[in-house]
């Protein structure tokens, strides 16, 4: 199949590209590159453009003529969006608005999503089911369960199908070195600690020791990316062969605190940590851990490198070429 990929020029949208190309897919990349790396798409042809702009993504459509659509282009930092909540609006919900109607005006009928587990907010029980209940605590989450609101809202209009695959804490890259997490600013917490580690900035910050978990630091429940692709191809397979509409959690089920991640850190990387703690940051939810049953009934999806090895391991590695590769490319300009 062609598939359009927008946003795939971002960390887990490159490695989607990837994983559809390893299945004998085609990804065509409409991307703005306002937080995507044109170095990052290598698997497929490349179509600069907005998912605002209108014109210009009809025309890609109409030119490419994909089966159908993987959505990851969006806003995706949660305490960006409690201080600018329009932007969020505009891009998650007007820009996936923008992106619905052309698809319908050009009779495209299937759409994967990236989702996340921020439509739960704070959940009270764990491991979190898609039928628990969806109370987002921020702008980010909110959108997304906006956007799910308007896929649900579009199939029973239009017949469109969809699946919104909530995932969890992506981590981890590509095996090869051949894409990785690069975000300006870096705000996740395995490569944050790796700018902790090299110097290249201060030790990494853990937001408060005192939460109800055994460790007091909050358990997050981390995917390798690589899972996480394989899961968008299944989803689009699914989708496109008439697979009933559905939101759908990718996560392993198991949690890793935070002082549990720097340790595994120290452990297989064989490096020291530093880092320092402060009070908790607003919001946090103490826990929050995923319950994938359904990703393997639905779509035939289970983690296979998310283990804590695996994703320190490859993360490293390509933080290290990449910091690498930056500074060249810096000495050189």
């Amino acid at each position: 199949m062609k598939i359009l990929v927008t946003g795939g020029a971002g960390y887990i949208g490159s490695h989607t590209c990837k994983a559809l190309a390893n299945a004998g897919h085609t990804a065509i990349v409409y991307d703005n590159l306002s937080t995507g790396h044109r170095d990052l798409v290598k698997w497929g042809p490349f179509e600069y453009g907005d998912i605002s702009d209108y014109a210009t993504l009809l025309a890609c459509l109409r030119r490419h003529r994909p089966d159908g659509v993987i959505h990851f282009a969006a806003s995706a930092y949660v305490g960006e969006s409690v201080i600018d909540p329009g932007k969020y609006f505009r891009n998650n919900v007007a820009g996936t608005l923008q992106l619905l109607s052309c698809m319908r005006e050009t009779g495209i009928q299937s759409i994967v999503v990236s989702g996340t587990c921020a439509v739960y907010g704070e959940p009270k029980e764990q491991p979190i089911t898609e039928n628990s209940p969806t109370v987002p605590i921020n702008p980010y989450g909110a959108s997304k369960l906006f956007m799910e609101r308007m896929l649900a809202d579009f199939e029973t209009a239009h017949g469109l199908k969809w699946v919104s695959l909530r995932y969890f804490n992506a981590a981890g890259a590509d095996p090869q070195g051949e894409t990785g997490e690069r975000h300006i600013p870096e705000t996740h917490l395995i490569p944050r600690m790796f700018m902790g580690m090299d110097g290249s900035a201060p030790p990494l910050h853990v937001f408060g020791d005192n939460y109800p978990t055994p460790d007091g630091t909050c358990i997050r429940d981390y995917v390798h990316v690589t899972d996480l692709a394989r899961a968008h191809v299944k989803a689009l397979e699914y989708c496109t062969s008439g697979g009933a509409s559905a939101a759908v959690n990718l996560g392993t089920g198991k949690g890793l605190s935070v002082l549990e991640i720097i340790e595994a850190a120290r452990a297989h990387l064989g490096r020291d940590v530093p880092y320092s703690i402060g009070p908790r940051r607003a919001g946090d939810p103490p826990a929050l851990t995923a319950d994938a049953l359904l990703a393997r009934n639905l779509l035939g999806w289970e983690p296979q490198c998310s283990d804590a090895a695996t994703i320190l391991t490859s993360a490293w590695q390509w933080y290290d070429r990449d910091q690498r590769v930056r500074e060249q490319l810096q000495e050189r300009s």
